[in-house]
């Protein structure tokens, strides 16, 4: 199977500004995320940013890099920028690796690939996991996910989806186990759907729920929800994230 990974690292993030050079256990953050993408044995790694000072970070620890448009709304945008500049087969598969993913396993990104390729319908594949507490559920910063029997998405949404009506939102209440799923914000694309997608307009459903998969559903492009091999680590948003990702390398240690 060959597949890409492009990593978009932003450095002005809001919340943690310069995110992608934040030491973790000593190294960049970014460091370690190049590190999962070379573990799941991809063809190229690029990562796609819009900094000098991460391009040359990047660069000095060997991994491929380019420079994109500082103006991109997405990480999607900006993975559509290398694809079309790097002149990418339409039909190539390349993965969307968060640049805040210090944590994710290797194993999952292959999964998300090898998915895609077996697919003959989807043009978009992702992964999920089950949902493990009712906190998580409630929680409007865990994307929930419902799919069909050919592990086709519904609808994603950050309310809790599906409803129980006959038990609420309580784990132990009877529902099947594996009905309430967690998307994880891990993508597959072949090339032309990435750039069809990238294309379009932001759709109402996006904007009100600010997740842009739905604009991939709204104008009717199938996206394949898979399982997630392993559990992934912690994303890095917050000062108190760096710690969390800290101990989870240690764990794996």
């Amino acid at each position: 199977m060959s597949f890409r990974v492009v990593i978009p690292a932003r450095h002005g993030a809001s919340r943690l500004p310069g995110k992608p050079l934040r030491l973790i256990a000593g190294k960049p953050m970014i460091w370690h995320v190049c590190q999962r993408a070379r573990e799941s044995g991809a063809d190229e790694v690029v990562v796609a940013t819009d900094h000098e000072v991460v391009a040359e970070t990047v660069s000095g620890f060997g991994c491929d890099v380019c420079m994109t448009d500082p103006e991109h709304q997405s990480g999607s945008d900006r993975i559509a920028e290398v694809a079309r500049e790097r002149g990418w087969k339409k039909d190539s598969i390349v993965v969307n690796l968060q640049g805040d993913e210090p944590v994710m396993p290797a194993t999952n990104i292959k999964r998300v690939a090898a998915n895609l390729e077996q697919q003959r319908e989807a043009r978009i594949a992702t992964l999920c996991t089950n949902v493990g507490t009712a906190e998580e559920i409630l929680d409007t910063n865990v994307v929930k996910v419902v799919r069909d029997c050919h592990e086709h998405a519904l609808y994603f949404s950050r309310a809790p989806i599906p409803y129980y009506r006959d038990g609420g939102f309580s784990i132990d209440a009877g529902m099947p186990a594996g009905i309430w799923l967690r998307h994880m914000g891990l993508y597959a694309y072949r090339v032309d759907a990435l750039l069809a997608f990238t294309s379009l307009p932001v759709a109402e459903p996006e904007r009100q729920e600010s997740l842009e998969q739905l604009r991939a559903l709204w104008n009717g492009m199938k996206i394949h929800v898979g399982d997630a091999l392993e559990l992934p680590g912690p994303g890095v948003d917050t000062e108190e994230d760096i710690a969390r990702a800290e101990a989870a390398l240690a764990d794996e240690d």
